[in-house]
């Protein structure tokens, strides 16, 4: 089975956590992308979404499916996203689409946090994904250079701005053995946004599409 057919899978699984009538917050890439497509089979059932991106939100609008702007919208029922690495104590990476920082903000504003990703996502320590930090343009090179005594080697992704106007620095050869005190600590670093770990807030559920059919780890496993 190929690898689209994984992540279609994981993110039909997630339809099954949404209550009829509330917001569902919606997040990027391509897993996500299946999910919003099978969302608007079933759009009736939600007041709308909150979108983590301008790439989802033009997707969900595509489809029809009202979009709101978060401060707008109450607490989020169920937030539904997926990782670029995730492991079984559900926390993740995030951030390869450059959409970290919104996506770590409607993660914060959700009750539930349902992660889907295919198999080939999940690993057992984090790290072999470079590690994306959203970082104020001007501070690109200093947050570079602080990022180093970590033992990364930091990347600017050039050409890229996100949705915030802002750089990203991905971190390669970084040894992620605490993701909880590591996020901590990049996050207290003067220029950066956010980075892509999602450990102090991680997936209350992972949803994960295997060729024999889709395996859900967390609380409600």
């Amino acid at each position: 089975m190929n690898q689209d057919r994984m992540k279609q899978r994981a993110a039909e699984a997630a339809l099954a956590y949404l209550r009829d009538g509330a917001v569902v917050g919606v997040g990027t890439g391509s897993t996500v992308n299946f999910f919003i497509d099978a969302l608007a089979g079933q759009q009736r059932r939600v007041a709308g979404a909150v979108s983590s991106s301008e790439a989802s939100t033009r997707r969900l609008a595509a489809h029809g499916i009202p979009v709101l702007d978060l401060n707008d919208a109450d607490e989020l029922e169920v937030y539904v996203d997926g990782a670029d690495e995730a492991t079984r104590d559900l926390h993740l990476v995030k951030g390869g689409g450059g959409a970290l920082t919104r996506e770590k903000i409607v993660a914060a504003a959700a009750r539930r946090f349902v992660c889907i990703v295919d198999e080939k996502k999940v690993v057992e320590r984090l790290g072999a994904f470079p590690l994306p930090v959203e970082v104020i343009p001007m501070a690109r090179n200093l947050v570079a250079r602080q990022l180093r005594r970590f033992g990364g080697e930091p990347a600017w992704r050039e050409g890229v701005v996100t949705d915030n106007g802002n750089h990203i620095l991905d971190v390669r050869n970084l040894s992620i053995a605490d993701p909880v005190a590591l996020e901590g600590e990049i996050n207290q670093l003067a220029g950066v946004v956010t980075v892509g770990l999602f450990a102090r807030r991680p997936a209350d559920v992972l949803l994960v599409g295997t060729p024999s059919g889709v395996v859900t780890l967390g609380r409600d496993a």
